[in-house]
């Protein structure tokens, strides 16, 4: 008769899912899938308004990655107005570099969010542990000073935010061709110093070498069954620069196999020609590939894991973070590291990363000078742009057309969440089939509910961007027949 496993909704995500695992009569995992349940719609009613509104209204998806959208969207008008990377008149370096903080600071704070409030959790107390206890408030319970730096270094992410786009969240700054404000000298006092209740930039250093450690420590007492949690192949993309490492914020699309080979190179303008998108009556996530692979061969995985895969070294200014992704390398021997749960160990580096190159920044005058738009030349409008950034999550696509008038016609986002689509699909798979292939009795435990959300919280999926879902419920598992009968139930 076989049986049917369905946990909905996946918690501790942004957005909402539900997993369904189907079983054969001899406890056998069939198929298992992640069904992404919601519709928002943004890419269609984003069309009417004018192009220049694009990156203020697009980065409403998200209350996240909200910079990323922002960033991304403003790349897209800088090709559309004719000014920056893939046009003659390339951007001034004040405006670039204040789009760059701002971004860098989102990925700090982000990240901490997704580390320490949703997977520090499972590493500290086991995914067997109560839901009561696995949470931040049983972090505070247990570590109190270590959730007093997490909010420091979270609360100091968000000021530097701020301090350049003007609010915490959704803000205002990037315009075609520029930005319209710099980072000044009392905001960068600030944030360097640690005045006016914040934690200062040495402050922030050390408290991102924690995060390094947390997982190490995680990692050495239960080493077997980190790396054996969902090992799933996938190629690995991000952006990288002339150097062919990582560049969040512009670069060439670069993709690796699992011998980090270079398969594919590509102008992210081009992506279109080379990627693909399948879709499933389940989801109304798509599965994008590439297209001279096929679906199953050319799926990619992109986000922090696919980035230190991709990066062989980080920038010379940022040593312990280089010295952090020397130490990840050596741990697969030059290959590519395709284990679910060293995603985290990939976050908390991007943390410390991330923190470095603020700090760079934070010491460049250049982020204090006045020349902050470039002018287009006469008949400069090319009514299309695209604009790719490296957000936490992973690489993101706007792409927007507009009529002679400037009111937008046609937009498409392709998010990190979506490309990952495929790989996450295949870790719902690898842990189903660690827990619940061919045991005698299938029983719903805990361990085994929050082992299939830990593999899919690994990616820090953000269903709501994916889906163009607000709300929360409680966490629902059921057990049917191939009937469909209701033979048990666990309600969290």
């Amino acid at each position: 008769m076989g049986r049917k496993i369905i946990i909905d909704p996946v918690s501790k995500i942004e957005g909402h899912g539900k997993v369904v695992v189907q079983m054969d009569d001899n406890n056998q995992v069939t198929d298992a899938k992640l069904h992404v349940v919601e519709f928002r719609g943004f890419e269609k009613f984003i069309q009417g308004h004018p192009y220049w509104e694009a990156p203020m209204l697009l980065q409403r998806i998200c209350g996240i990655c909200f910079v990323s959208h922002h960033l991304c969207g403003a790349k897209a008008l800088d090709d559309m107005v004719g000014v920056g990377y893939s046009t003659d008149t390339p951007m001034l370096a004040t405006p670039e570099k204040v789009r760059r903080f701002g971004h860098y600071m989102q990925q700090l704070q982000s990240h901490v969010t997704a580390y320490f409030y949703c997977l520090v959790p499972d590493m500290l107390f086991g995914m067997d542990a109560a839901p009561q206890q696995r949470n931040v408030v049983g972090l505070v319970e247990a570590d109190p000073e270590l959730v007093k730096r997490v909010v420091a270094l979270r609360k100091w992410g968000q000021e530097g935010i701020k301090s350049v786009l003007g609010k915490r969240m959704h803000g205002i700054n990037s315009v075609p061709g520029g930005v319209n404000q710099n980072l000044s000298q009392a905001a960068r006092d600030r944030m360097v110093n640690g005045e006016e209740g914040l934690i200062s930039l040495e402050q922030v250093i050390d408290y991102a070498q924690d995060g390094v450690k947390i997982f190490k420590d995680f990692h050495e007492k239960n080493r077997t069954e980190v790396d054996a949690f969902a090992e799933v192949p996938a190629l690995n993309m991000c952006l990288v620069n002339e150097k062919g490492n990582v560049d969040y914020y512009h670069g060439t699309m670069r993709i690796v196999d699992k011998d980090k080979k270079i398969v594919k190179e590509l102008d992210y303008h081009d992506y279109l020609d080379h990627f693909s998108e399948a879709t499933e009556e389940w989801s109304y996530m798509k599965f994008p590939f590439l297209k001279e692979f096929g679906r199953e061969a050319g799926a990619v995985r992109v986000g922090p894991l696919a980035r230190v895969n991709v990066t062989k070294a980080y920038e010379d200014n940022c040593p312990l973070a280089n010295a952090a992704l020397e130490e990840f390398h050596a741990y697969t021997k030059g290959k590519a590291n395709d284990m679910t749960l060293h995603t985290i160990w990939a976050r908390a580096i991007e943390i410390l990363h991330s923190a470095e190159q603020i700090k760079v920044l934070l010491n460049d005058p250049d982020l204090q000078k006045e020349q902050l738009i470039m002018t287009p030349t006469d008949n400069a409008w090319t009514g299309e742009g695209i604009g790719v950034v490296e957000a936490p999550r992973g690489t993101l696509l706007h792409h927007y057309r507009a009529n002679k008038e400037g009111n937008i016609t046609f937009a498409n986002l392709v998010v990190a969440t979506t490309q990952n689509n495929t790989v996450m699909n295949r870790t719902v798979r690898s842990v189903a089939d660690c827990y619940l292939g061919g045991k005698e009795q299938v029983e719903i435990t805990e361990g085994l509910m929050n082992a299939i959300e830990v593999g899919i919280r690994a990616y820090d999926p953000c269903l709501s961007c994916a889906t163009h879902a607000m709300g929360q419920m409680p966490l629902i598992l059921t057990v049917l027949d191939a009937d469909g009968n209701k033979i048990a139930e666990k309600i969290r």
